[in-house]
């Protein structure tokens, strides 16, 4: 990867990033919590990977009148399925169902692990070789976010809320990987956009069977919580995200390190949180490891890094 495509990578994964860093309080505000609850977090799951699908049937026949489609190979199709579980069904449910019982700066630290889960799953299928320097500077990352997590939540929760977010983590990292397998040949936007369009018989039903009975009841905040999961988080975030794996994954995926405390920016106004000087000591020690990963070597497998 040239130093172009780098910058290029690089600029497209900030993209994502901001999109999705809003993901966890707009979430927590559309599942509400246990004690007031909202929307089933299988309805915002599976509802909002209706409304994006059924946008992405419009994106695609664009494409065609465009004469720009790319119809996924029979090959492809299993990627799409390991694809449309992580990142449609895997990560989204398991963060909804945990944000039930916890606060979104807890459920943060599933965004803290995702980085390593990236690299590694990355370095994996493109044939990548990190240096040793790289993987340092990844996992003091990833410490340093994840120990700034757990002291911004008082403590780690104990019980189902942490088992569902390392499901959500580790599906989430799956379903990254096969979407930037599939973006080179396909392109970033018609990926995720076929992927939803082939959940539709799935994700249609169980979204009208988990619909709220009386919509009326549901507060605005959480209906704006859900608008924004199914615009942003779950279709047009991955338009960039995408395209930044395909660039380069173990590279890009540092920049996950700096998402936890985006999400704490947005959730400042949503939330009513305080953003302290702690909050921004840590911030920019994950982004000094951040930009010295940066410089670290990363080359083909069999390649000396």
């Amino acid at each position: 990867m040239n130093a172009a495509q780098e910058r290029e990578a690089l600029l497209w994964g900030l993209v994502g990033i901001t999109l999705f860093a809003a993901t966890l309080p707009m979430t927590r505000l559309a599942v509400g919590t246990v004690d007031l609850p909202q929307l089933s977090p299988w309805f915002v799951t599976f509802g909002r990977a209706a409304v994006a699908g059924l946008l992405s049937v419009g994106y695609l026949l664009w494409q065609h009148r465009q004469g720009r489609l790319n119809v996924p190979v029979r090959a492809e199709w299993p990627l799409l399925a390991i694809t449309a579980f992580g990142v449609i069904v895997g990560f989204p449910l398991f963060l909804a169902l945990a944000l039930r019982h916890v606060p979104s700066t807890h459920g943060a630290v599933v965004t803290a692990l995702l980085p390593l889960s990236t690299a590694v799953l990355g370095a994996l299928w493109f044939r990548q070789r990190p240096s040793n320097g790289f993987w340092a500077c990844a996992v003091v990352g990833s410490g340093l976010v994840l120990a700034f997590m757990v002291w911004r939540a008082g403590g780690i929760y104990l019980g189902a809320a942490n088992i569902y977010l390392l499901i959500a983590m580790t599906t989430g990292a799956l379903g990254y990987i096969g979407g930037a397998r599939l973006t080179p040949r396909l392109g970033a936007e018609q990926v995720i956009c076929w992927v939803l369009v082939c959940c539709l018989p799935l994700t249609l039903p169980v979204a009208w069977w988990f619909a709220p009975t009386q919509p009326g009841a549901i507060t605005a905040s959480s209906w704006m919580g859900f608008v924004y999961v199914s615009l942003f988080s779950m279709w047009i975030g991955f338009f960039a995200w995408y395209r930044a794996l395909a660039l380069g994954a173990v590279r890009v995926s540092q920049i996950q390190l700096i998402q936890p405390f985006l999400s704490l920016l947005f959730a400042v106004p949503l939330a009513g949180e305080r953003l302290d000087m702690t909050t921004l000591l840590f911030a920019l020690a994950v982004m000094a490891t951040v930009y010295a990963g940066k410089k670290m070597p990363v080359g083909p497998a069999g390649r000396p890094a």
